[in-house]
């Protein structure tokens, strides 16, 4: 009769505990952000098992670690809950296994799992590793106090069922936050695409008129490209054109915006910026530019661009009209490409 109760009180706790583990799956299978995702992981795991410390280890330079970096909101908690480790430091420990780990004793070498800011009192802890699109990428961890929570030989089976649903829904959430990311970036560059930019002219257009504030706009494109793609291949031509980009960014400020246009165009929107400021910015980007060539195997490519400017303080595109303020700074750039060709065509 004994012997009964006590199978009938098993199947009681693993009904339960299968019951929790569909709880959590239940709570993380719709959700389409990576943030929401770890944020809903880690709480319901905690409050499902009562356990005091559930975390996340990430593989350095893994997808996960980039989706992660791309984070902007990301919250204090949850940021510390989250360990990022070195590659060859978790395949040290874990090996290229797939099956939940449990472990209670000797467990220092796993502590570099850990969250390096926080201090946990871990006595037992049970590591399930999380893969992205067939790749390891890191492990959810769970950690007790208690010697006795997670012992070897314990069924597993559950929380490998738990991982791979996990894994699924990073493959999932990473594939919907690159379609977000490609509807508003240029995927070669990275930088936001034309119609965010058009977007992002009409707010700051009007942004412009309601403050009385000065706003600038530069169009620029690079110059001899066309030749840089037919003696080096286009391979080289769409490294130049990121390498470009990437100095734009790094020599603007925060808030203005970079945006490529279209090919070899691109658009820089300046808030609170007279024609002249934004003029002399462009003429120090020229000059770092002009000293930051693309280095192809052993050649130096330089990057030479022409730039056009127009401002909502100049007499001619209305104020409120932003296509027409881009047209002039683009008026102004070819003005400029037609000068210089002429001189050329005359040297």
């Amino acid at each position: 009769m004994n012997d009964e109760i006590s199978l009938y009180q098993r199947l009681r706790e693993n009904e339960e505990t299968a019951k929790k583990f569909y709880e959590v799956e239940k709570k993380i299978l719709s959700i389409l952000r990576f943030k929401d995702l770890f944020d809903a992981l880690l709480a319901e795991i905690k409050g499902q098992f009562n356990l005091p410390y559930v975390w996340l280890s990430i593989i350095e330079n893994s997808e996960a670690h980039h989706l992660i970096e791309s984070i902007d909101d990301m919250d204090p908690e949850l940021k510390a809950s989250i360990n990022i480790i070195d590659r060859s430091a978790f395949f040290a420990l874990i090996g290229q296994q797939t099956e939940p780990i449990l472990a209670n004793d000797g467990l220092k070498p796993f502590f570099k799992l850990l969250p390096a800011d926080r201090h946990y009192l871990v006595k037992s802890m049970a590591i399930a590793p999380i893969m992205m699109d067939g790749e390891i990428v890191g492990s959810l961890n769970q950690g007790d106090a208690a010697q006795d929570r997670f012992e070897p030989g314990m069924d597993t089976s559950l929380l490998e069922q738990l991982a791979t649903k996990v894994s699924l829904c990073l493959s999932n959430v990473a594939a919907h936050e690159k379609l977000k990311f490609l509807a508003y970036h240029d995927p070669l560059t990275g930088l936001l695409n034309r119609r965010v930019m058009e977007t992002a002219l009409a707010r700051e257009t009007a942004r412009a008129g309601r403050y009385n504030l000065p706003l600038s706009v530069v169009f620029l494109d690079l110059d001899y490209f066309k030749k840089v793609n037919d003696t080096h291949g286009h391979e080289t031509g769409d490294a130049l054109l990121k390498h470009l980009a990437d100095q734009l960014v790094h020599q603007c400020r925060g808030t203005d915006i970079v945006a490529r246009f279209a090919g070899d165009e691109f658009v820089i929107i300046l808030p609170e910026t007279d024609a002249d400021h934004a003029t002399a910015l462009m003429h120090r980007i020229q000059e770092h530019l002009a000293a930051s060539p693309l280095v192809c195997g052993e050649t130096p490519i330089p990057v030479v661009i022409t730039f056009g400017v127009a401002s909502t303080m100049d007499p001619d595109p209305p104020k409120d009209d932003p296509a027409a303020l881009l047209k002039k700074a683009d008026e102004r750039l070819y003005e400029k490409k037609a000068a210089r060709q002429n001189k050329e065509g005359r040297a």
